[in-house]
């Protein structure tokens, strides 16, 4: 039933690992397309995971850093499987201990991991708990209450009810004044029983222990702790309290800072204990223009990350939450991949071809004014531009891209550049074939050996099916080397449904197996948001692409590139 199971660290190292019965093909591709499409992208929220035809479920063990994966063909339906890794998890844990709380990779290494009889035992024991919750017997109708009632049974007296009304009001109240006079009593029996035998000091003693026990939480709590004890020692003229207090827990914790760490370090995470946090920073991520559905995602993830984890000593489970967040936030922004467009065009240029990149996106968000910044970006690094005009529905488009094309070639004379343009517009006016436009740029300009072709695209909403249709046919037929997503910083939970919808739309309308998705984002208007920066968060993790350049106003050189660490800095701020 089950295609593999593997528990490896998270530092890559294989601990042990089953593979089914009959199972010929290495489950090497499936783990490694988890790791870099969930794990390493923070997407662990949901433990499970699709790769062509296998299902996967995942389990992350964040106090010894191990994470357990199975997998199975998802046309099964297999109702244990999650009992079943929780299972194995806790057997694991149990028998290798010791062995897990060793640091370092080559100790993990030097360890023999047998595990294969009690993963048996436990994959029998799960299986046949599955066979034998077998769906129960449908009764008939006969054999319903329904059945048996009569019609006489079911007329209800408006009076009747009324009283039964009463009278159960009656009751429960009568009832509540008898529980609330138990618990009283019982109550008052209890504390007596539990001060019994003590003298006066003892029991204060025993009552400002138990306070400060309740109250002690992080910093704070310690320092209320400290002047609570130091205080009734002052007052009373008791003997040193620490050594006394620690010694009814089963021994001495070598003073006052010993029974510190004990009480406040070693405290393992739950989800409980996160909870509150988790829920205020949900909001504050909304408050800061990230969508409301990624918020959230993010939240999980973040929690199933932590979940299990141990805290240091003084540390807020606030601050451990909020670390864990900004890491994952970081990670999210940084490249999964390299992103050199100086780079690829040299070796573009090497194989005697141009570099192609095609501009996509929604109305209004500023394609042909970024087209234009990037443009005069390659030429100040010695490259030659041609500019595809391929938006032939927007009325000015094509006058929009001359002027630009003018003033780049007043930057740059062509004296300079050996009597040649810099940069050159290939249109061919309105109301044609996008699709065919580009191609004879392209054409075009790898006969005049131009370095780059900047293909401007016309702007369309994501739910313009005939348009969407149009862009992806354009794709499909010139295979861009780069496809960049034009998106305002401003949107929030637009951001979503846009770039879903496009990358839906270019897969759908493919001719290829494997269709050309988004590549990149650049992300205009970032000038106007102050620290509402959201939005890059939002595109970057619904696309898992980069941020490849930010706007960042309106002259040529307002273009950037994203500081990570810098927009993680302001997300946070409060």
């Amino acid at each position: 039933m089950l295609d593999f199971f593997t528990i490896f660290s998270k530092g890559g190292i294989v601990l042990w690992c089953f593979q089914g019965a009959g199972v010929t093909e290495s489950f090497t591709g499936p783990v490694n397309a988890l790791i870099r499409s969930v794990i390493l992208q923070e997407r662990s929220g949901n433990n499970s995971y699709t790769h062509e035809a296998l299902s996967l479920k995942y389990k992350l063990d964040n106090e010894f850093e191990l994470i357990y994966v199975v997998g199975f063909q998802k046309i099964l339906t297999l109702t244990y499987v999650d009992k079943f890794i929780d299972d194995v998890q806790l057997h694991f844990r149990d028998r290798y201990k010791n062995e897990l709380e060793q640091k370092g990779a080559l100790k993990l290494l030097n360890n023999n991991y047998e595990f294969e009889d009690d993963f048996k035992m436990l994959l029998r024991e799960a299986e046949d708990s599955s066979k034998a919750k077998s769906p129960g017997h449908m009764r008939t109708f006969k054999e319903s209450e329904k059945s048996q009632k009569t019609v006489k049974s079911m007329i209800e007296t408006k009076g009747g009810d009324k009283t039964k009304e009463r009278s159960g009001k009656k009751n429960k109240n009568t009832k509540k004044e008898a529980d609330q006079g138990k618990t009283s009593s019982s109550g008052q029996k209890m504390v007596e029983n539990g001060n019994q035998g003590l003298t006066a000091d003892e029991i204060v003693q025993k009552n400002i222990e138990e306070f400060v026990r309740k109250r002690l939480d992080g910093l704070k709590g310690i320092l209320l702790y400290i002047s609570a004890i130091s205080l009734l020692c002052i007052v009373n003229n008791f003997p040193p309290l620490f050594v006394e207090f620690s010694s009814k827990k089963g021994g001495s914790f070598g003073g006052m800072f010993g029974m510190l760490k004990g009480l406040v370090g070693s405290k393992s995470l739950t989800r409980e204990d996160m909870e509150s946090v988790l829920d205020k920073m949900r909001d504050h991520l909304i408050a800061k223009n990230v969508a409301a559905e990624i918020a959230s995602q993010l939240c999980d993830s973040v929690a199933k990350k932590l979940e299990g984890k141990v805290m240091g000593t003084f540390t807020t489970v606030a601050s451990t939450v909020k670390l864990a967040l900004q890491d994952s936030l970081v990670q999210i922004l940084q490249p999964k991949r390299r992103v050199d467009i100086l780079r690829d065009v040299m070796e573009a240029q090497s194989q005697r071809r141009p570099f192609v990149i095609t501009f996509c996106g929604v109305n209004g968000v500023g394609k042909s004014t970024n087209l234009a910044k990037i443009s005069f970006w390659l030429i100040e690094n010695g490259f030659t531009v041609l500019i595809a005009a391929c938006d032939t529905f927007r009325a000015g488009a094509v006058e929009q891209l001359r002027t630009h094309q003018r003033r780049l070639n007043s930057l740059h004379p062509p004296e300079q550049h050996g009597g040649r343009p810099v940069v050159q517009l290939y249109e061919k006016g309105y109301g044609k074939d996008a699709a065919g436009i580009a191609m004879e740029a392209i054409a075009y300009a790898r006969n005049q050996v131009f370095d780059v072709v900047l293909v401007d695209t016309a702007g369309r909403m994501q739910d313009n099916a005939p348009l969407m249709t149009a862009l992806a046919k354009l794709i499909a037929v010139n295979m861009p080397d780069l496809v960049l997503f034009v998106g305002e910083a401003l949107v929030g939970n637009e951001a979503v449904d846009q770039l879903v919808k496009f990358n839906q739309a270019l897969a759908d309308h493919s001719m290829s197996d494997r269709p050309r998705l988004i590549d990149g984002i650049v992300l205009t208007k970032f000038d106007t948001i102050d620290d509402k920066v959201g939005a890059a968060i939002s595109m970057t993790y619904i696309t898992g692409q980069p941020i490849v350049f930010v706007g960042t106003g309106q002259t040529y050189n307002d273009l950037r590139s994203l500081n990570a660490r810098a927009v993680v800095s302001a997300l946070m701020k409060a």
